[in-house]
């Protein structure tokens, strides 16, 4: 795809996100990132992940055994990132042609969030979000697939930026920081904001700027 095309679905993306109309929809999957972060890196601190839920107010919660401090600390930052994290991932995929893949790696983290989901709404909504990525993968044209790439990539990217700007310095994963290590709650907000954007700002040029 062209960097004008690449770009084009970038805008039509970000309409999406900043419009509440496509927010109500998107939040959804934005949350699944979210909790997903924190699930791997607690995985990575070894700490024995129990379950997750997706609520209809696409609000959510990891449940794992608490842990030594630095890993606690890791992990009640990464979730607000967690969506900017996966995006970059994809728009590297993307910038080193790999935009397929991006589907198949979508749909495979999809059925892993499945499994270790609880009962909850989050069941729904991740049916629907594996079963559109897997018609696109499986009956799409290649040129369809492509641009689904690019959107799932720029709607993490871009997400990532307007759950932090909604939920300020008033979230939940901030008064945990905040109770762990002293430090305001504005200083947490403002350090997702940055890595958020800066990640909008990396991603977004892997994805107009093909290899």
């Amino acid at each position: 795809m062209s960097g004008a095309a690449a770009a084009a679905v970038g805008l039509a993306t970000f309409g999406a996100v900043a419009l509440d109309v496509g927010w109500q929809i998107i939040r959804h999957g934005t949350v699944m990132a979210h909790e997903g972060a924190h699930a791997v890196f607690g995985s990575l601190f070894s700490r024995d992940v129990s379950g997750i839920e997706l609520n209809s107010d696409a609000t959510g919660g990891t449940m794992m055994n608490s842990g030594g401090c630095l890993g606690s600390l890791v992990i009640g930052f990464v979730g607000y990132v967690g969506p900017s994290l996966f995006g970059l991932g994809a728009a590297w995929l993307v910038h080193l042609g790999q935009s397929v893949t991006v589907l198949w790696l979508t749909l495979f983290l999809l059925a892993v969030l499945l499994v270790v989901l609880n009962r909850s709404y989050g069941i729904i909504t991740v049916l629907v979000a594996g079963g559109l990525v897997f018609a696109i993968g499986r009956y799409a044209s290649t040129g369809v697939q492509v641009v689904a790439a690019y959107a799932i990539t720029w709607l993490l990217l871009l997400s990532g930026v307007r759950r932090v700007l909604e939920v300020g310095s008033g979230s939940d994963d901030g008064a945990k920081l905040t109770k762990l290590t002293h430090l305001p709650r504005l200083l947490w907000f403002l350090l997702w904001l940055a890595a958020t954007v800066g990640a909008v700002a990396v991603g977004g040029e892997m994805l107009v700027m093909p290899a």
